[in-house]
């Protein structure tokens, strides 16, 4: 499956995607990374109700109707597609070798794999590492940005959203000269992708319990994962009582702390001095016979 159709699946894709992933990295500051979050709620329950309504219906139907061989074809020319844009992205994020072995993945597939209907890339060690214009933004220093939901492209940020604009126009969608079957190429996509995911969908509905925090997060840390190719830096929170020097004492109690000292060396004189003066009484004193 291309990244630029996993990034476009509706909100339970992507939190599947990030689930399978492991959620391997630190979670960013969920306050500092969501300030819409009050407007990112309506959009994700929107989201939600279009793909109770319509997308996971269909994705259950082309299921049960389709057979998996035909599926799978489906599968592998949707994602050789998309390897041509991740085999340019892993070029611009200077990562040659890894450019070079995606383009030859996609030159089996397309030349031995029946045009990609079939994977022989996968078989001879080419395996799939995708990659899409967000990660290549991030991998060159800009930030996530706020995190944000599309309405039906579900979870993204402010560079990821930017990045999908230029991964549209390099999609399998964006092959066919006409409208149409641009719409219908996009349709099969999601609904391809939502039909692999749909046991596992039906898992996290069970087991999250605000499904939308587990979805940010699990988001975020994924695409964090992502542009960092699953090594990324430490986390620093800042905090500013951590480390902080102790107040300083007010005057008047700085002021009264020697006079305090004073008062204790004064008073442990007396025991000092009366060790010695002992001694000479108990010199005069006639030992008993």
């Amino acid at each position: 499956m291309s990244t630029g159709a996993t990034r476009r699946a509706l909100p339970a894709l992507l939190l599947t995607a990030a689930w399978l992933a492991g959620c391997a990295s630190a979670v960013p500051n969920p306050t500092r990374a969501d300030p819409f979050e009050g407007w990112n709620r309506k959009v994700y329950a929107f989201n939600e109700g279009v793909d109770a309504a319509v997308l996971k219906p269909v994705a259950q139907t082309y299921r049960d109707s389709v057979p998996q061989l035909l599926r799978t074809g489906v599968d592998n020319v949707l994602g050789n597609i998309g390897d041509v844009w991740s085999a340019a992205n892993q070029v611009l994020q200077g990562k040659f070798q890894l450019g070079v072995e995606m383009g030859m993945r996609v030159l089996t597939n397309t030349v031995f794999g029946l045009g990609g209907l079939l994977d022989p890339a996968t078989e001879v060690g080419l395996s799939r590492r995708s990659e899409d214009f967000g990660q290549t933004l991030g991998v060159w220093g800009l930030g996530d940005g706020p995190f944000i939901v599309l309405p039906l492209l579900g979870p993204s940020t402010l560079r990821d959203t930017t990045g999908l604009l230029l991964d549209r126009q390099t999609s399998p969608a964006s092959l066919p000269d006409k409208s149409s079957q641009q719409a219908a190429v996009t349709a099969l996509e999601v609904v391809n992708l939502r039909a692999n995911l749909l046991s596992t969908t039906d898992l996290l509905d069970r087991v999250a319990l605000d499904k939308y925090s587990f979805m940010r997060d699990a988001y975020l840390s994924r695409r964090r994962d992502q542009v960092f190719d699953g090594a990324p830096p430490m986390e620093i929170f800042d905090d500013e009582d951590y480390g902080a020097e102790p107040p300083a004492a007010p005057a008047s109690a700085a002021a009264a702390a020697p006079s305090k000292a004073a008062e204790t060396a004064e008073a442990a004189k007396p025991a000092a001095t009366a060790t010695p003066a002992a001694k000479p009484l108990a010199a005069a004193t006639p030992a008993r016979r």
